[in-house]
């Protein structure tokens, strides 16, 4: 019998579990996308997955940390998503509305997504955090600039300004909501930080062009895709 190289094997095994993860994940994704969060079942899941329902327990504890996981990976992806041109401007409400425009584009382009983004983000509190923080900074930013700190805080600013987004990712995910609705959507998040009308008109025209290549860039779930995206708005 050949010798085969432990290590090797151990690298094999190692490569396995993490398609197995990253499939248990993609189903999530999945069926997270066609109904609420709350109504999936680890049958349901296996199903989708076409795995054992014993191979979710080697991979998970339970449902809800399979649901942070797949918090994680939207995390992943938006954050890869915003940072290559958003760190090349300086103004802070530019950058907010860059922001803004890319998860709008991305939601365009796969309402499926935009749909799992929404459910996530009120089941895991893990859902865009980091880019949460990234625009709290932002709006602190603006807020100084305009010089309007009494007007509202920039904690609250924050939270109308995710509530926007979501409710806008929802809308999109039903239908209810399309393309030409995405500029007004801009628009009210830079008039809840704190821009009056000129200044929100001035931001609009100044957005890097690259945001609009993620509605085509990002059309689904494979990661070449979202690699594509990245390097198409660097």
């Amino acid at each position: 019998m050949a010798n085969i190289d432990p290590v090797r094997r151990a690298e094999i095994g190692r490569e396995k579990r993490a398609r197995t993860r990253a499939q248990l994940i993609a189903a999530a994704s999945a069926l997270f996308a066609r109904q609420t969060v709350e109504s999936v079942t680890v049958d349901d899941l296996v199903r989708e997955a076409g795995v054992a329902k014993g191979t979710f327990y080697v991979h998970f504890k339970d449902l809800p940390e399979l649901t942070a996981a797949v918090a994680d990976e939207l995390v992943k992806e938006i954050d890869d998503l915003l940072q290559p041109v958003r760190l090349t401007i300086d103004d802070p409400a530019l950058r907010i509305a860059y922001g803004c425009s890319c998860f709008l584009d991305r939601a365009l382009a796969d309402p499926g997504w935009a749909g799992v983004a929404a459910r996530m983000a009120a089941a895991a509190a893990t859902v865009g955090e980091v880019a949460r923080r990234r625009l709290l900074e932002d709006i602190k930013r603006n807020t100084k600039r305009l010089s309007q700190g009494g007007v509202i805080s920039a904690e609250l600013a924050l939270e109308v300004v995710v509530g926007i987004m979501l409710q806008v990712f929802a809308g999109i995910a039903e239908g209810r909501l399309s393309s030409r609705h995405r500029e007004g959507a801009i628009a009210a998040i830079l008039r809840a930080i704190g821009l009056d009308a000129r200044q929100v008109k001035s931001v609009l025209t100044r957005l890097p062009a690259q945001a609009n290549a993620a509605r085509s860039g990002l059309p689904g779930k494979a990661g070449t895709a979202r690699r594509r995206s990245v390097g198409s708005s660097a």
